[in-house]
């Protein structure tokens, strides 16, 4: 028996929780020995669940609908029930007249989140050109009329000197539901591989509830301030205000449309439902 991969977004976002897996001392140390754990981009974690290089990972909500044999470890999300600030549409030209449109290589989900808003709410009159860049905000304008950006890049776009569109809250404006970024998915090829005695759902609820106390908030702000040149209070209102980090109906509500008009617009092959990992589900014992 091995320990379970788990492949992990190395964004702002997810420090919350992977608090308990960094943090062994303070949780239980035992985690190490039933998990491992690595960071990538949203992407690259996907296309790991895909292969089979990793187990559990924390995946674009859009692959979920693409990847099969996977279910989704219920109660911990991504999500956003507004603003976001870190999915922006950087604008060169008003929406209206934007014709290309640079894609950041790190996402898939904001990516079939862009194609939508602007196929259904802000159409122009010719089709848009979509072109995968790498996430330089100069180098992406320097050839299209506005650059998606993800992610710690999008945090640390200058709001003062760019024109930019917070996607959730575009989407929110006109959907009025929030929206689902991410959660974390486990394959069930890869349970009777592992063993381990913890019920997984409660160990990611558990290590997302501790990172969210306010002592963790506090520590996080202060590592990741200076690597962002943001403030700790920026930090701090971000991981608690724009982010939000359970898989309630009203969320899973906003994933459902998101789903539907993503299948509408031919970006997956079918609306999925999602597979919850029940508490039985998987509980192997050594």
């Amino acid at each position: 028996m091995r320990r379970l991969r788990i492949s992990a977004i190395s964004f702002l976002n997810t420090a919350p929780l992977m608090w308990d897996f960094e943090h062994p001392a303070t949780a239980d140390p035992r985690l190490q020995e039933a998990f491992e754990f690595s960071y990538t981009v949203p992407s690259q974690c996907a296309r790991q669940l895909s292969e089979g290089s990793a187990d559990i990972g924390i995946i674009p909500s859009i692959t979920y609908a693409t990847i099969p044999g996977l279910a989704v470890l219920p109660d911990v999300a991504i999500a956003s029930k507004n603003a976001v600030r870190s999915i922006l549409l950087v604008l060169r030209k008003p929406i209206d007249q934007v014709r290309t449109v640079a894609l950041d290589t790190s996402s898939r989900t904001s990516v079939v989140l862009t194609k939508i808003l602007l196929t259904k709410y802000f159409p122009g009159t010719i089709e848009r050109e979509y072109r995968e860049m790498p996430p330089s905000l100069e180098n992406m304008l320097a050839s299209c009329d506005a650059a998606l950006l993800i992610g710690d890049a999008a945090l640390q776009v200058d709001r003062d000197r760019y024109q930019a569109l917070d996607l959730a809250e575009e989407w929110h404006r006109l959907t009025g539901k929030p929206f689902v970024f991410a959660f974390w998915a486990v394959r069930f090829a890869s349970l009777s591989e592992a063993g381990s005695a913890y019920d997984l759902g409660e160990v990611f609820s558990r290590s997302r509830d501790h990172g969210l106390e306010p002592a963790s908030l506090a520590l996080i702000a202060r590592e990741w301030a200076p690597r962002l040149k943001m403030t700790e209070a920026a930090v701090h209102d971000y991981l608690t205000k724009n982010i939000h980090y359970t898989l309630d109906s009203e969320n899973s509500e906003g994933l459902d449309l998101f789903y539907r008009y993503a299948a509408e617009m031919h970006l997956i092959p079918e609306a999925p439902s999602l597979r919850l990992l029940g508490a039985t589900s998987f509980r192997l014992y050594r």
